[in-house]
């Protein structure tokens, strides 16, 4: 899926805009589906912050229940003061931190890990509870497969090498990723 560069920076406004609110300053503006369809469609999308470089908090939804637009307005808010990770963002960091969005495609079931391409697929576990690894990940992380696949298995609380066991229900997805400093903020 593509999306407009106006698309783009609707969705980043709209993410900015649902962590400023949490301050009271201000409301996230509306979008019109009508002349924005695409903003319209039910799609799994993350929003991950980063200040400085450094990961200050990600959270997203493997599958959408409502429009893409909502689902970034969400994912937004609990990025910055939901991620169990982190403390929830102050009102001094909101203008250092950099928003990340993630569009997800749909997922495909491998035959093979040999099917992981890394750096284009991102990664989504289904064994008994889920993990999900997106593909910047790989990239940024210098992952190869196997560090890709020891890498999900962590996340998912199994020890790193669970894979190398038996063929792990796996899917991949890629994702359409973009930031502020891209045109956005």
């Amino acid at each position: 899926m593509e999306l407009s560069t106006e698309e783009k920076e609707i969705l980043l406004k709209a993410a900015r805009e649902s962590i400023l609110a949490e301050f009271s300053e201000g409301e996230v503006t509306k979008v019109d589906y009508k002349a924005y369809p695409k903003l319209k469609m039910e799609l799994g999308a993350f929003v991950t912050l980063h200040i400085n470089n450094q990961l200050r908090g990600c959270i997203g939804y493997i599958i959408a229940q409502k429009a893409l637009f909502e689902t970034i307005v969400d994912a937004a808010k609990h990025a910055a003061f939901g991620d169990p990770r982190f403390s929830q963002l102050s009102r001094d960091e909101v203008d250092e931190v950099i928003i990340e969005i993630s569009v997800l495609s749909p997922f495909e079931p491998i035959k093979s890990y040999d099917d992981i391409e890394v750096g284009k697929h991102g990664l989504l576990l289904d064994e008994g509870g889920r993990a999900v690894l997106l593909p910047q990940v790989a990239t940024e992380q210098n992952f190869n497969r196997a560090e890709f696949l020891t890498a999900l298995c962590h996340k998912a609380g199994l020890y790193g090498n669970y894979w190398k066991e038996r063929m792990l229900n796996i899917k991949v997805f890629t994702a359409l990723v973009f930031s502020e400093g891209e045109g956005g903020k």
